[in-house]
């Protein structure tokens, strides 16, 4: 039986134009059209431009510039020449001080329009170098068969496949010149096909990769990979399957990862799959200005939830206030308590494991009374944890620092609706430079 063939005429996209009114949480340009919310990627704030629609709701429709009739001043040239494929910056057409302008919008209109609540004062923003920055990545890795070869990188914009790259001006630039090499390591492996990620950790004496095997590698294998660590001075790790099974492969006797706060005496130990803040620099900025806002004194006791390894635990702790670090991860918590011996801190540290998700008015009384508090939750925000303060057990201060501005925003509306806390000041840290992603800090007095 013969099949008819498909006479259907592909569709013409249809190219409208439009004004833009601001940029929303993802980076892209906000219209209105016919009583819809237009969401356009590519466009900036003021510009005037043709899009077409790639996907359309009933309420809003997303879209992409095909033409800037008009452009923002504040429009540049991208300093990677992979920006319009590769989805791993969304911003690099944004002058980097309107980057942090739009940050500082969208967390400002996230604290009003979801926490119905305003900051008494907004602080000067935190920024750092806006490349080379990026100190943990978790690289894709794809074998192509039709290619026989192997892609190494992000993904594409809007695509599950892999940017064809050579370079990344985000990634320090000693890891972005592994990027082609990486791709010829990988394609003379045994494996090619079963090695779908590799994670960079970039510490202070020594760089580590990941390569995550699906199978096991064999002689030639483990040969390749020791003279490309050998010949790119990098440590390489292999981990068959969850974080904790990562272990080195060559060179054993490399300097540990660590990275440090020299304004406090402090060094941290880590391991490639432990959590870090990808973006050094920023972090030390972001350390010292919690610690201008919280204001520790000897004797104090001060909690920190959500502790990690410490990164804000030892600077407390160095200012003489006893410290009481929760952390949900047990081996985050281990890392802690060796950082803080380490670093001669372990007299005035203490590191516990419990899940702050779950924390109740109860659970919380239980650790006692505490003078402040530091939150750093993760994207889902610390909503339990406030909602379990009571008016018999409340700190002074809290100083609360968020990769998320809408949980922030509920978190304060909560702290400051429900539980009588005051939102001092807030402010945006630049710590993912042309990307979306905003991360802030605000400090609630009671």
């Amino acid at each position: 039986m013969r099949h008819r063939k498909n006479s259907k005429t592909p569709k013409i996209p249809v190219i409208a134009t439009a004004v833009i009114e601001s940029l929303d949480q993802e980076g892209r340009g906000v219209a209105h059209q016919d009583g819809k919310v237009i969401f356009i990627e590519g466009a900036l704030i003021g510009e005037r431009v043709t899009y077409t629609s790639h996907h359309k709701k009933p309420s809003y429709e997303e879209a992409r510039t095909l033409e800037v009739l008009k452009a923002s001043t504040f429009r540049t040239t991208p300093p990677c020449p992979h920006f319009s494929m590769c989805g791993g910056c969304a911003m690099q057409h944004f002058e980097i001080s309107a980057q942090v302008a739009a940050k500082q919008r969208v967390l400002e209109d996230a604290l009003w329009h979801i926490g119905k609540v305003k900051a008494e004062s907004m602080l000067p923003p935190i920024y750092g170098p806006d490349l080379g920055y990026r100190h943990k990545a978790r690289l894709r890795a794809k074998y192509v068969p039709a290619k026989d070869r192997v892609l190494v990188g992000f993904n594409e914009k809007h695509s599950r496949f892999i940017a064809n790259i050579q370079s990344c001006q985000v990634l320090p630039p000693h890891i972005s010149a592994l990027i082609m090499p990486l791709q010829d390591l990988v394609t003379a492996l045994s494996i090619k096909d079963q090695m779908p990620q590799i994670e960079v950790a970039v510490g202070e004496h020594v760089s580590a990769l990941v390569f995550r095997i699906l199978a096991p590698i064999n002689a030639a294998d483990e040969a390749l990979l020791k003279a490309f660590a050998e010949q790119h001075t990098v440590q390489v790790w292999l981990q068959s399957k969850g974080p904790d099974t990562a272990t080195p492969l060559h060179p054993l006797d490399a300097p540990g990862l660590s990275y440090s706060l020299p304004e406090f005496d402090l060094t941290y130990p880590f391991t490639p799959t432990e959590f870090t803040q990808v973006n050094p620099y920023v972090n030390r900025v972001l350390v010292r200005r919690a610690m201008q806002l919280l204001n520790p004194q000897p004797n104090e006791k001060i909690a920190d939830f959500f502790c990690g390894l410490g990164n804000f635990t030892l600077p407390i702790a160095r200012s003489g206030a006893q410290v009481l670090g929760l952390e949900g991860a047990a081996a985050l918590v281990r890392r802690a308590v060796q950082s803080a011996e380490s670093n001669g801190l372990a007299q005035s540290t203490e590191f516990r494991e419990a899940n702050l998700f779950e924390v109740t008015e109860e659970s919380l009384n239980q650790l006692g009374h505490f003078d402040k508090w530091l939150i750093d939750p993760p994207r889902d925000g610390a909503m339990a944890l406030v909602k379990a303060l009571s008016a018999d057990n409340s700190p002074s201060r809290i100083v609360y620092v968020s990769c998320n501005p809408a949980t922030l925003a509920r978190d304060a509306g909560i702290l400051v609706h429900e539980k009588g806390y005051r939102l001092i000041a807030a402010g945006v840290v630049n710590m993912f430079p042309h990307t979306a992603h905003v991360e802030s800090i605000a400090v609630f007095e009671w």
